[in-house]
Formats: structure tokens, C-alpha cells, sequence
């Protein structure tokens, strides 16, 4: 279910205020654990350190991102492929 249009979207205040004070450059990018947060039109040209569950991924915003959330763009999972082919020795009986 998303999220009622009269409470308008979720941005984290913390961040929308570390974005409008200049924090966000390539090397001082921001820290968060706030997967749920939406991006907003603040954020575009920022970088961002989402925290996955392990590790905290890059992410530097584009126009393109607006609306979505931060947390779709750290992956929490690893993709190993689906099963690899294991040959089995048949065995003569």
C-alpha cells in the first residue's frame, strides 16, 4: 500500500538538511541508514552511502532517481546466478 498523498512523500529530515547545508561531495558523502527515505529533488547531484545491512554502497543521485527510494539502489542481496550444472558420475552397476 503506498503512502496516503495528503501526508505528501517521506524524505528523512536529517538528510534533506545535510543536502541543503553543501554536504554530499564525491569525497564527504552522506551516511545514512534511512533505506525508506525518498529522494528529493535536494538530493540530485549528491552522493549518498546507503547502508545495505553490511556494508554502506555508494549512490550518486540523478535526475532520474527523483521519487524513487534510497534503498532501491543498494542491493540487500547478492545474485549467484540460478544453480550451476554439477555433472554426476553415473555409476555402472
Amino acid at each position: 500500500m503506498s503512502r496516503s498523498s495528503k501526508k505528501g512523500p517521506y524524505v528523512d529530515e536529517r538528510l534533506l538538511k545535510r543536502a541543503k547545508e553543501g554536504k554530499g561531495e564525491k569525497g564527504k558523502a552522506i551516511k545514512t541508514w534511512a533505506r525508506e527515505s525518498q529522494i528529493a529533488p535536494e538530493f540530485v547531484g549528491k552522493y549518498f552511502k546507503v547502508h545495505n545491512g553490511k556494508n554502506f554502497i555508494e549512490v550518486f543521485v540523478t535526475e532520474d532517481m527523483v521519487g524513487h527510494r534510497l534503498g532501491e539502489f543498494a542491493p540487500t542481496r547478492t545474485f549467484r546466478g540460478h544453480g550451476q550444472v554439477v555433472k554426476r558420475i553415473i555409476e555402472k552397476t
